[in-house]
């Protein structure tokens, strides 16, 4: 009998666990080691389970009691597609792994400001340690993923199995959906003045002719002035990074240096940079450099202000739609901008917000507007740090309710596919079982989600 409710609040995939891992460190390898279990050439240790429960358990809080016997299923059912992924000869190319490894690492250094010695701290080992470590797990996580994406190729489900779906679940287990929102948003950034633009263009020209004239130390330089604070206190230290780790003006000057030469003054959007080209590694380049941002006045404030006003004004007296006030006058590299406008919540992946996951200021916009209105101008900042500009539009708003095909269909469709896919899944698990050696440590003999392996 299908669920609904369950469906919006399933078991984590394992596909996340690395994350996790690597979110909550890596204290559970202490843990006494054995092999529990064996699927094909695949062998699962007791280590594996231990850790997947400590990440689970911090980012949920408590688990059931038959926690350990969900996680080795989950597991075995991973090993079995990458034990076929292999005998299938599907390649995952070296490339594919170093990259998302790095975007996992980077992700984490980015709620640690880029502190590497707050890193190092936290996890024990150093940041090529830990990419060593996981580089394995990695590569077998793609490669279930991949397995996986073969077997379930081209899963959808027609209006009657949505429907069919939808009446086979109790009524007194239909989720209740809180009222929701989609919003669209301009986002407009303040332009700084030319005499605050010139301010910045001197400082760093003379830090830099302080460098190559003076003989002063970059690094020192960069720790004392520079307002990338996260790498300013370490020198202006970039680290080594590959292509398109930064944004394009800078890296096209970073890459177009020599080793200990110092670049030009580049102008990004984060203001204006010295670069220093350190080391030199294949594709990857290590840099450092010192960033001066130009101050944002308070009459520049107004002025963006009152330019993101007029743009509201114009969409009321129909004289432009948003869309293309958006591509006008909106700010490019905001995630919504590429999305129609459409902000995102980061929570589901989807358009669609609860009161709960909204920004204070987002809710109190709209908290009046009618469907089809336009907030005022607010200022907010942005992850970076800088001050900028959005005016909101109320796209849709839904009242609390019981789940239902008028109002959720593409929440219900969602459900749909996803147990359509579960269901062939499984009976491509059953069909593998039969030809795949498996074996299972009698410490699980009790667990009977494990029978289906048996």
């Amino acid at each position: 009998m299908p669920n609904l409710l369950s469906f919006f609040s399933r078991f984590i995939p394992t596909l996340l666990f690395l994350t996790l891992a690597l979110q909550t460190g890596l204290s559970q390898k202490s843990t006494i080691d054995k092999v529990v279990a064996t699927v094909g050439g695949e062998l699962i240790l007791l280590s594996e389970i231990e850790e997947q429960k400590a990440a689970l358990e911090a980012q949920q809080g408590g688990l059931p009691p038959e926690a350990s016997c969900l996680i080795l299923d989950n597991i075995m059912a991973q090993k079995l597609l990458v034990n076929q992924a292999k005998l299938d000869s599907i390649i995952v190319l070296d490339a594919e792994v170093e990259a998302q490894l790095d975007l996992r690492i980077e992700q984490i250094l980015a709620y640690m400001n880029n502190d590497y010695q707050q890193f190092e701290d936290y996890y024990g080992q150093t940041v090529t340690q830990v990419k060593d470590q996981f580089r394995n797990e990695l590569r077998d996580q793609i490669l279930a993923e991949r397995m996986r994406g073969q077997v379930l190729t081209g899963i959808t489900v027609t209006p009657a199995e949505v429907k069919a779906f939808f009446s086979r679940i109790p009524a007194d287990s239909l989720p209740y959906f809180n009222s929701e929102v989609e919003v669209s948003e301009i986002v407009y950034r303040p332009k700084i003045n030319e005499a605050e633009r010139k301010i910045a263009m001197d400082k760093l020209t003379d830090l830099r002719e302080r460098i190559l004239v003076k003989g002063e130390d970059f690094a020192a330089l960069a720790q004392k002035y520079s307002d990338d604070f996260a790498s300013g206190r370490i020198g202006g230290d970039l680290g080594l990074t590959k292509r398109g780790k930064f944004v394009p003006n800078f890296e096209a000057a970073a890459y177009n240096l020599e080793v200990d030469e110092i670049s030009s003054i580049v102008e990004t959007e984060f203001g204006f940079h010295i670069i220093q080209l350190l080391e030199r590694r294949g594709n990857s380049i290590h840099t450092r450099h010192i960033l001066i941002k130009p101050e944002i006045t308070e009459d520049d404030l107004k002025l963006a202000e009152e330019k993101l006003d007029s743009v509201r004004e114009l969409i009321l007296t129909d004289s432009v739609v948003f869309s293309k006030a958006l591509k006008d006058f909106g700010f490019k590299d905001v995630q919504s901008f590429n999305n129609d406008g459409r902000m995102i919540n980061q929570r589901t992946g989807n358009n669609f917000f609860e009161i709960a996951d909204l920004e204070p200021d987002i809710y109190f916009a709209l908290d009046t507007l009618e469907i089809g209105e336009i907030s005022a101008p607010f200022a907010f900042r942005s992850p970076s740090g800088e001050i900028l500009f959005r005016m909101v539009k109320l796209v849709s708003r839904s009242n609390p309710h019981r789940a239902n095909l008028r109002e959720d269909y593409s929440k219900i469709q969602a459900a749909a596919v996803e147990e359509k896919k579960n269901i062939l899944l499984n009976e491509w698990v059953q069909e593998k079982v039969f030809s795949t050696f498996i074996s299972i440590d009698p410490l699980f003999a009790d667990c009977p989600t494990l029978e289906k392996w048996r």
